[in-house]
């Protein structure tokens, strides 16, 4: 059996399987979260794109980016583009997969439009990030090693199947819509040359692509079953490892029983996760340091399979053209919360200020000589002081990750600050009421509060 139909098959069994209250409280916590990370970015410039794109658009489906409609595919790029284009939107970090921005924008935009309840856009989406984690778990990093970001790859080949599943759609046509949305797969890790947007195009466009697969495979249009595992096909092309269809297929096998989804991350800072432990130990010396122009050199550590993100090349990292670029520099980011203080929504609105870049000019990265990357995001920060002094900080692993796990609290927080930017209080609430409670008829509530915003 193919791997395609693998999945199609296992899904339809994880469909009937129990699942753990936990487990369901961790997938509407993430969907949430998702929303909320995609209407901040709606109100910021680098939502402007998607505004742009949308405006005047037709069609029936809600969008993050403002009162406008549009059809479903349009709507998951806008909403997928929107959650990831701010770098907050939550990561998988031992399959390195940016989860919600694809899935959750197909499964929104999806659900609408065929009018499936709240219940099974939920299992949708659970399902389908279970196996998006698994195809990152399979590649162990290839997709990346070859320049491949897995999300926009590996996206809409998840996208399809669950827009398939909620269409409707048969085993046959959704193995299709499988084989179709590999030949839509694409998103690769140029834009680090300067920092370009196009990068939050990834997930928008998985969600898309998915969507169309499993419309065109609707109306008859086949695809290769093999996709996944052939010579040609999803981890030959893309991430060269001829092993790692093996590997999935052996992971597939406790759908349903194994769930990954309390382990997704939920990201703290709106910048590239790799980057958050370094903030954090920042943050660690920054009250022994007073001054941080007395920062000789600062010396960052870090695992060798994250640097080429945020480290490479290094003179571009010290000083990136713009705010949105030192998303992905670990010296500014670093040096921003020595001189800041901070690391939020308003560090990147502009370039970084003359303080952070001097700082940043005065720091080099080394290898972390024993770190557990890609399953914990690791930093050690050094600062030798013009007095002489040597300090040191550590972090052993990102908060918000499995082994250090956020709190409803803290993502509820996260979420309410993020949705105030653009919707008022009654629909703040409204929102969070219908994704954290069980037993919603439909989407009514949803395209309401989405309505509803105030710019």
């Amino acid at each position: 059996m193919t791997l395609s139909r693998e999945i199609v098959r296992r899904w339809q069994a994880a469909k009937a399987a129990p699942v753990p209250d936990a487990v369901l409280a961790a997938a509407r916590l993430h969907c949430l979260d998702a929303v909320g990370v995609g209407l901040a970015a709606s109100s910021l410039p680098q939502g402007e794109p998607y505004r742009c794109f949308a405006a005047g658009g037709q069609g029936a489906i809600s969008l993050l980016a403002g009162r406008s409609l549009a059809s479903a595919a349009d709507a998951a790029l806008v909403n997928g583009g929107l959650i990831h284009s701010l770098e907050f939107d939550d990561t998988h970090t031992s399959s390195i997969v940016h989860g919600s921005s694809v899935l959750a924008a197909t499964v929104l935009a999806v659900a609408q439009a065929c009018q499936a309840s709240p219940g099974a856009a939920l299992r949708a989406y659970l399902i389908g990030y279970e196996v998006f984690i698994r195809i990152g778990l399979a590649a162990q990093g290839g997709f990346q090693a070859n320049g491949f970001q897995i999300t926009s790859v590996a996206g809409p080949l998840v996208s399809a199947a669950i827009a398939a599943e909620l269409m409707g759609a048969s085993e046959d046509e959704s193995v299709n819509a499988i084989g179709i949305a590999l030949s839509q797969a694409s998103g690769v890790f140029e834009f680090l040359t300067n920092g370009s947007s196009v990068k939050s195009l990834h997930p928008g466009w998985a969600a898309h692509a998915g969507i169309t697969a499993a419309r065109l495979a609707m109306c008859g249009m086949t695809g290769p079953e093999t996709a996944i595992e052939g010579t040609r096909g999803l981890f030959a092309a893309f991430a060269r490892d001829d092993d790692a269809p093996a590997r999935l297929k052996a992971l597939l096998g406790d759908i349903g029983s194994r769930w990954h989804m309390p382990d997704v991350a939920f990201k703290f800072l709106p910048c590239c996760h790799y980057l958050h432990p370094f903030a954090e130990a920042a943050g660690k010396l920054a009250a022994e340091i007073a001054d941080p122009t007395q920062i000789a050199e600062m010396v960052l550590r870090i695992a060798p399979g994250a640097a080429p993100i945020v480290c490479e090349p290094w003179p571009l990292k010290q000083s990136p053209p713009d705010g949105h670029a030192a998303r992905w520099s670990l010296p500014v980011v670093t040096a921003m919360r020595l001189v800041d203080g901070k690391v939020d929504l308003d560090s990147f609105k502009q370039k970084a200020s003359p303080a952070v870049l001097a700082l940043a000019a005065r720091s080099r990265w080394e290898p972390l000589p024993q770190h557990r990357f890609p399953n914990a995001f690791e930093a050690e920060v050094e600062c030798r002081l013009a007095d002489g002094r040597t300090l040191t900080a550590r972090v052993e692993d990102v908060f918000g990750n499995a082994s250090r796990p956020a709190g409803e609290a803290d993502v509820l927080t996260k979420f309410k600050a993020n949705a105030a930017r653009c919707l008022p209080g009654a629909s703040v609430r409204a929102l969070e009421a219908f994704f954290l409670t069980p037993g919603a008829a439909d989407f009514t509530g949803y395209a309401a509060a989405l309505a509803a915003r105030t710019q």
